[in-house]
Formats: structure tokens, C-alpha cells, sequence
């Protein structure tokens, strides 16, 4: 059978598959080229990079070989899901892999922003010594609301409980068994309350940001801000209008509504934190996803005869 990788993945994983006896194709194709390519693999395995629309879904059931496409990683809005499945094409991510590794880049952008290491450490690299110019706040004894409690929102409340803040959370399925070190509040009471916010939800076009003008009016003034989960999730130009007017201190973003592309205003705003979609990219969350995949092959691609062996 064979396997196409279009945007990497880590070597532990690809042996292991050969030594399975896939066949393992690693390249990037282009939504055009996708689409010829695609009808000749059994499995493609993506990550944030590659789109599988409907357009190159229907390219693969031009032969019907394709039978299993993965995300590697935790979100599946680059892959049109329900035309997959209803193609009978199964779709899986690898939702218990990167969960720390996400968590540790917000709470590390929290620091970043509550003591402006990012604009510190520019203005050495040009030459400057502004010490007194960044007063700073600590975490400690500040208020981090958390939006969606799923696994890395569950790591990052926890990391933030470590440290001293007050971890207050809202979820759209509400209240969640086991999270009772966290307290449950509602959406406007945790935009009112919360003196740090971390998003960790999925992006649905349909429902827009789940932060545009209405709730930042909510926020406090002051408010910081961390995004690693979807570009979509904040109205960009609403948070510059709020940077400009002092609503929001500060935020730090690894996603954005237009990827690799990004507004160069989001780019050069000194008050604003950015790293290029990096949350899951540490050594050990490469391995944990590359042995998850292996495992997700082995489950839906393996011939019954052989696992029965």
C-alpha cells in the first residue's frame, strides 16, 4: 500500500512504516497537482499545510484507492471532513500528541507578553539598552480564563494552577468532570474576569471569531491575550483597534487568519508576540505523532489476514 506525506513527519515514524512495507512518498504538491497526485495512494498524512478540499477529494475517487487521510496533529479544519467520510474515506487526527508541547508555547507567550521579552529582546539585537522601558506584571495571583477545556486547554490550566494563577474556564459542552481545581464560568464572566485569555477551540467558518467586537468590549482594560489554536478564533482587526486604545496590554498569536501570509501590522506591532504555527513542533511531540499515526495505519490500513497473524 502506499502512504503519501505532504508536509512531514518525523523519521521514527516513516521507517517504521517502511518496515511495515508501505510505501512512503514524501512531497508537497501544490491544490492542482494534489489532486492527480492523490488518486494514486491508499493514505495521505497532512498537516496544517496541505488542504484536502472536496475538489481533491473527488480527484481520489477517480480510482477509489484512497481510503484514509490523517492530520497530524490535533486540528482537522484543512481537511473537508464530512465529504471525506460520506466518500467513505476515514479521517483521523492525533489529538493526544502535541497537548503539552501547545500548552507549554501559550504559557511561555504568557510570560512573554507580561514582561515584553520579545520587544526586550529586539531592541538589544539593534543595539539598545532600554531597561527601564518594560515594566513588566507577573503571572502570579492574575486570573487566566481559558477557552475550551479539551487536552491542551486541560494542560495549560493546569501549568497556570502551577504557577499561581487563578485558572477560571468556559467550554461549550460546560462544566467538565475531573476539572474541579478550575472554576466554570460563563463566556461573558470569564471575558470580564480574566486578566490573561488562552483559546484552545476549534475554528468553525461558519461562526466566525469567537472574539470580535462584541467580546472584547466585555474584557477588562488591560487584558492579555494568547491564540495557539486558530487564526480564525480573534477578529484581527478588532484586537489591533483594541491594542491601539489600551482594551488590550498585549497578545501573542502562533496562528493567523492568513497563513503563510501574515498582516504585516500584526508582524511589526511592538505589543504583539508571534512565533509561525511552532505550538506542536517540539522533538517529542514529533515522536508521540509519528508513532500515533503508525498505530492509526496499522488499525484502518493493515490487512485483517496479516494483523492476524
Amino acid at each position: 500500500m502506499k502512504i503519501l506525506v505532504t508536509d512531514g513527519m518525523s523519521r521514527d515514524g516513516i521507517e517504521t512504516l517502511r518496515s511495515l512495507d508501505y510505501e512512503i512518498t514524501e512531497q508537497h504538491f501544490e491544490p492542482d497537482e494534489l489532486k492527480k497526485a492523490i488518486r494514486g495512494f491508499d493514505a495521505v498524512i497532512v498537516r496544517s499545510a496541505t488542504k484536502i478540499t472536496k475538489e481533491v477529494i473527488d480527484g481520489a475517487l477517480e480510482t477509489k484507492k484512497l481510503k484514509l487521510v490523517i492530520r497530524a496533529g490535533v486540528g482537522i479544519d484543512n481537511i473537508d471532513v464530512d465529504y471525506a467520510q460520506q466518500s467513505g474515506i476515514i479521517v483521523r487526527n492525533t489529538p493526544c500528541s502535541s497537548s503539552r508541547s501547545v500548552a507549554e508555547l501559550a504559557v511561555g507567550h504568557m510570560f512573554t507578553i507580561a514582561r515584553y521579552m520579545h520587544n526586550a529582546n529586539r531592541t538589544m539585537c539593534e543595539g539598545k539598552w532600554e531597561k527601564k522601558k518594560y515594566v513588566g506584571v507577573e503571572l502570579f495571583g492574575k486570573t487566566l480564563g481559558v477557552i475550551g477545556l479539551g487536552r491542551i486547554g486541560r494542560e495549560t490550566a493546569k501549568i497556570g494552577k502551577a504557577i499561581g494563577m487563578n485558572v477560571i474556564y468556559n467550554s461549550r459542552s460546560g462544566a467538565k468532570m475531573g476539572a474541579e481545581d478550575f472554576e466554570y464560568v460563563s463566556m461573558r464572566e470569564l471575558l470580564k474576569r480574566s486578566d490573561f485569555i488562552t483559546l484552545h477551540i476549534p475554528y468553525v467558518k461558519e461562526n466566525g471569531a469567537t472574539l470580535g467586537a462584541k467580546e472584547f468590549g466585555m474584557m477588562k482594560d488591560g487584558v492579555r491575550i494568547v491564540n495557539t489554536a486558530r487564526g480564525g478564533l480573534i477578529d484581527e482587526q478588532v484586537l489591533l483597534d483594541a491594542l491601539e486604545t489600551g482594551k488590550v496590554a498585549a497578545a501573542a498569536m502562533d496562528v493567523f487568519c492568513s497563513e503563510p501570509k501574515v498582516d504585516e501590522r500584526i508582524l511589526n506591532h511592538d505589543s504583539i508576540s508571534v512565533t509561525p504555527h511552532i505550538a506542536g513542533f517540539t522533538k517529542e511531540a514529533q515522536t508521540k505523532i509519528g508513532q500515533e499515526i503508525v498505530e492509526i495505519v496499522q488499525e484502518n490500513l493493515m490487512p485483517h489476514s496479516i494483523l492476524a497473524s
